[in-house]
């Protein structure tokens, strides 16, 4: 018996003769909350603002113009979309679109300046976006390995807090859950960013939808 198998043996016995009945989850936190729209926008832009996110609000007519000015800032001119994305909203922006597929390669997706994406909820209590992969959010890697992402947030999917968000969410879904660029803090807690995900995140928040 090689060490492995000692150490495995002995957490099953230990299990065996100290048997635990099935907890109960408890499950009284909030739940329900409501804010009004100014209120929730304005907590949703202070914490992404914390995150170091890149916030931009518009209305949904204006959306194709602030796309277009939000790409052109940040220096894009090959932008990925996901299937499904509304071609109206990049209506305005001249450079080069390439829609995703399922049979591209991950690592080739480094390849584009950015991303844009919808989404399907966010929480304004913790400045977290989630993304279920539904159409107009496209898979996992289209959203983590491009260094750019760009996202698109209807208030009325904005929820104040956690609980509200996770009962908007269809069970089952893979879901990403986004606060700011990605970043992590090495030996001398010094951030660095873009190490798990894009370095940088610009989110658009359309105040009329």
């Amino acid at each position: 018996m090689n060490a492995r198998e000692t150490v495995l043996g002995r957490v099953r016995d230990a299990l065996a003769l100290a048997p635990r009945p099935a907890g109960t989850v408890p499950r009284d936190y909030r739940r329900g909350r409501e804010l009004p729209d100014a209120d929730r926008l304005a907590l949703l832009v202070d914490r992404l603002a914390d995150y170091k996110a890149r916030v931009r609000t518009c209305t949904a007519a204006e959306t194709a113009a602030t796309l277009a000015e939000v790409l052109t800032g940040l220096g894009a001119a090959r932008v990925g979309v996901p299937p499904g994305l509304d071609p109206a909203w990049l209506a305005d922006w001249t450079g080069d679109l390439v829609e995703d597929r399922p049979e591209v390669p991950a690592p080739s997706l480094a390849e584009l300046d950015a991303v844009v994406t919808a989404s399907a909820v966010t929480c304004a209590e913790t400045g977290t976006i989630f993304l279920d992969g539904s159409s107009g959010q496209g898979r996992r890697a289209l959203t983590l390995v491009p260094d750019v992402h760009v996202c698109v947030v209807d208030l009325s999917q904005v929820t104040p807090g956690i609980p509200e968000a996770l009962a908007r969410l269809v069970p089952g879904r893979p879901t990403t859950l986004i606060s700011g660029p990605s970043a992590t803090s090495d030996i001398e807690l010094e951030r660095v960013e873009g190490v798990h995900g894009p370095r940088t995140l610009a989110v658009v928040v359309r105040t009329d939808r």
